[in-house]
């Protein structure tokens, strides 16, 4: 979701300020071309859905959608969207509606708990953490646009930081083409709080306010703290 890792060597402020702003190695139209997303959206839900019903229930979850060779295989790049819709997807057909969000919000914290461990530069996070929420919910927002394409796939991110911190995607892999009764981004919005707990306020929390599996234009994330 973020910018891959900078030497650590650079550890001059206004240098990893410019660390947060890295855009992707590639062009963000050449990266979305075949609408990929980061391996994370199916490596992450593979962790959480072990922890949760256990792995011989997560081989056939896997297998029904015909993704058991990326369970026994897991992608570190790019793969094609549909694969991620498909699996995010089937949850809510495998699992009851609470443990397809108990699985889906695992992921997305487990995700972050990946680009913090693996992609943000250890100096980068420590100068988040002193600067006043309020400006570092900018700059995290603002390195989050940079990346979208890693994780909103065809859809499109905006985001603005600030108290409170407003985030939408819109024909986001999630919710696109779905009906529901209910939010079904959690995976998103346990991502977006996990980063914004450790790298701006602890007491952050995140809600998905509208979502377009419900019938909304667009699905829209308030992040407060």
């Amino acid at each position: 979701m973020l910018a891959k890792r900078l030497p650590e060597a650079e550890a001059k402020p206004e240098t990893l300020l410019e660390s947060l702003k890295t855009g992707p190695s590639c062009s963000p139209l050449a990266c979305r071309a075949g609408a990929q997303i980061g391996p994370n959206s199916l490596t992450q839900i593979a962790a959480a859905l072990e922890a949760f019903v256990g792995a011989e229930e997560t081989a056939r979850i896997f297998a029904e959608t015909d993704l058991t060779h990326r369970l026994v295989a897991p992608p570190e790049s790019l793969v094609p969207e549909r694969e991620a819709i498909r699996l995010h997807g089937h949850l809510r057909h495998a699992l009851d509606a609470r443990g397809a969000r108990v699985v889906a919000r695992d992921a997305g914290q487990r995700t972050a708990d990946y680009l913090l461990a693996h992609r943000i530069p250890k100096s980068a996070q420590l100068l988040l953490r002193l600067l006043p929420a309020r400006l570092a919910s900018h700059l995290l927002v603002d390195a989050i646009a940079r990346n979208a394409w890693t994780f909103a796939g065809g859809g499109r991110f905006s985001g603005r930081g600030g108290r409170p911190t407003l985030l939408s995607l819109v024909d986001g892999p999630l919710a696109r083409n779905v009906e529901a009764d209910h939010a079904v981004c959690d995976y998103y919005a346990a991502t977006f709080e996990r980063l914004f707990r450790k790298l701006v306020s602890p007491d952050a929390y995140c809600i998905e306010t509208t979502c377009q599996a419900c019938g909304a234009d667009v699905c829209r994330f308030e992040i407060r703290f």
